[in-house]
């Protein structure tokens, strides 16, 4: 790749927060730190997501009686607003929120999304629509681009500009995050071809062990994902249109190796809670 020398006079506060991303390995040097930043700001134009946090949480009970388990705290701070901080150094910064059990509490705390430096709208389920259903509500907020879709319960410092980049590179219609588990079956649990999905096993399948690379909660999507949308039903899971995808060889799965947790009960949550600060540290 060819490069130019540039010279640059900067803030120190704001030199100081891009020498705080030099780790010698993945960005060597300052320059390297600025090219970064660069690349970040301009290569992806993809601003908006969904954010899932309808679910009740009822494995997480008796934390979820009066907290919605998106709202639980990690390290002092709402798993949902430890999502949202990811999603904003990444540049996205349009997000919805799909809310139904305990929604008000969510919209109390995070308002318009002005004091977290982000657009924050809601959509409000009065049934439980599941996850297909929830999305389906919002799409006309959606048309025009690639947006995510991301669970709402889940704690992670994962790249969405890589995942984008990577997304944009197969042109297929959805790229569904992917990590790895050792117990899978607890787990929606993903078999690939390449880089294309070939087969899905949702957890509630009860069929035991067929990969150890399972979804995170964490999709990329393009606004014609609603053609394979069904037309005269309200309720349907995500998971039921990945697998139309598949048999049409239109979804894609990026394999991430950051760290990722499901707080989906409480040996989660405790572990939630022990591990991710030290890696808010890192």
């Amino acid at each position: 790749m060819r490069r130019s020398r540039i010279t640059i006079t900067l803030n120190t506060s704001l030199l100081g927060k891009v020498d705080s991303l030099i780790d010698k390995k993945k960005i060597r040097n300052r320059s390297h730190a600025v090219e970064y930043i660069l690349t970040q700001y301009t290569n992806s134009d993809v601003s908006k997501a969904v954010i899932l946090a309808g679910g009740r949480g009822t494995r997480l009970r008796p934390y979820t009686y009066e907290i919605p388990k998106s709202m639980l705290p990690v390290d002092g701070t709402p798993i949902l607003e430890h999502l949202i901080n990811q999603l904003k150094k990444h540049n996205i910064s349009n997000i919805t929120i799909a809310l139904s059990y305990l929604g008000d509490k969510i919209r109390e705390y995070f308002g318009d999304g002005s004091k977290f430096v982000t657009n924050i709208q809601y959509s409000e389920e009065r049934e439980d629509l599941l996850t297909g259903g929830a999305l389906n509500k919002v799409k006309d907020k959606l048309q025009g681009n690639t947006f995510l879709v991301v669970h709402g319960d889940i704690l992670t410092n994962f790249n969405f500009t890589e995942f984008i980049e990577f997304h944009k590179k197969q042109g297929t219609v959805a790229t569904v995050a992917l990590s790895t588990s050792a117990k899978p079956s607890n787990f929606g649990q993903i078999k690939l071809q390449g880089s294309l999905l070939t087969k899905f096993y949702p957890n509630t399948d009860n069929k035991g062990f067929k990969s150890h690379l399972i979804h995170s909660g964490i999709y990329a999507f393009e606004p014609a994902i609603f053609d394979y949308f069904p037309k005269k039903k309200k309720k349907f899971a995500i998971e039921d249109i990945i697998r139309a995808l598949i048999d049409d060889k239109n979804v894609s799965g990026f394999v991430f190796e950051g760290n990722w947790y499901d707080v989906g009960d409480p040996k989660d949550y405790e572990r939630a809670i022990k591990e991710f600060p030290r890696q808010l540290q890192k």
